[in-house]
């Protein structure tokens, strides 16, 4: 049974979740910000439920800190709050949020949504010890309508055999690119395969890539 971390200060709130919830998954919840990071870091839940006002740390400030490392940083997070307006769903996506619900939820989408969420693969996860890094590459290929692209991107994080970027282009998960190493020069690393995709509904997707095949000399050996 999949574990979700529900992170919210309003105790009533919680009951709620854990009420419509807890017949399909494992709940585990707190509403203290602190104590939440190490709940997620120690009890790996497959999801988090997370809401936005929070006392000490916002549930901004938790949603960058668990994108930010790599023991957290591909669980998936899902925004529960009272806050309105397109400008904070945004705001939360380009932090990494992979949905948005606003109270009061509607438990069908939000039931929906966690089984569409973790029945994605998730092939690299944790798997490989992954360092925040920047990286300028390029990668080539064709989009999710079979046109080819070329566009400059540069990575969040790199492990030995995966990275993840941004890039504009729609890509469907399985297609291969073409990747190239853009310092002093372009030099081409190997073609890596789309295994997850974040935000492909905003202007600004988010991809991680496993390489399929190297060559040359990648950022870790």
């Amino acid at each position: 049974m999949a574990k979700l971390l529900i992170i919210d200060d309003e105790d009533a709130m919680r009951r709620l979740l854990r009420l419509n919830l807890a017949d399909r998954y494992e709940i585990v919840d707190t509403g203290n910000s602190e104590e939440a990071l190490a709940m997620a870091m120690q009890g790996k839940p497959h999801a988090i439920l997370l809401d936005l006002r929070m006392p000490n740390y916002s549930g901004f400030e938790l949603c960058r800190t668990f994108k930010s490392m790599t023991s957290t940083q591909l669980i998936p997070i899902i925004v529960i709050t009272g806050e309105a307006g397109a400008t904070t769903k945004t705001f939360c996506q380009e932090l990494g949020a992979t949905a948005y619900f606003e109270k009061p939820v509607d438990f069908d989408a939000l039931r929906t949504c966690l089984e569409t969420v973790l029945h994605a693969a998730q092939p690299e996860r944790r798997s490989e010890l992954r360092i925040r890094l920047q990286v300028k590459l390029k990668l080539r290929g064709n989009d999710i309508n079979e046109k080819p692209f070329e566009e400059v991107s540069t990575t969040e994080n790199v492990s030995k055999n995966a990275f993840f970027c941004g890039c504009t282009v729609l890509l469907m998960n399985e297609s291969i690119v073409e990747v190239y190493l853009v310092s002093r020069g372009t030099k081409f690393v190997g073609k890596a395969r789309v295994v997850r995709s974040e935000g492909c509904e905003t202007p600004y997707p988010r991809y991680a890539f496993q390489f399929v095949e190297k060559e040359g000399d990648w950022i870790l050996q």
